[in-house]
């Protein structure tokens, strides 16, 4: 059993928008604060970080999509979102949500989160979700 599982991917046309969700049937997965995002991968390169939130509902987001994405949880209906708005053609990409383990109360933290370094390597994936953007 997949403990994430995305849903929200399709098809857009550039400058258009999407929300994906990631939802969990696993409790313990939003509970004890952790740090949880968003990452995104295209073929032939490496999963990249693209929005984390932690417990407090503080925010950090990669500069290629500030001020475009907007990244939510809700620890009560088990659910993390990520609201793509101006969509280009350099999102396109299959998008996954994860988390970690312990929380991460501190940008640094968050840094680290979306780099998939130090101690915040996400140790638990969605199987993810099929962005594409067509111009």
């Amino acid at each position: 059993q997949v403990p994430l599982v995305e849903s929200g991917g399709g098809s857009v046309q550039a400058g258009g928008s999407l929300t994906l969700s990631c939802s969990s049937s696993e409790g313990w997965i939003y509970s004890g604060g952790r740090c949880m995002g968003w990452f995104r991968q295209v073929p032939n390169k490496e999963r990249e970080g693209v929005a984390v939130i932690n417990a407090g509902k503080f925010t950090l987001y990669d500069d290629s999509v500030k001020g475009r994405f907007t990244v939510s949880r809700d620890d009560v209906k088990n659910t993390l979102s990520l609201q793509m708005n101006s969509l280009q053609s350099e999102d396109e990409a299959m998008y996954y949500c994860a988390a970690t383990q312990r929380p991460c109360p501190s940008f640094p933290n968050m840094r680290s989160f979306l780099g998939r370094r130090d101690l915040y390597v996400p140790d638990t994936w969605g199987q993810g979700t099929q962005v594409l953007v067509s111009s």
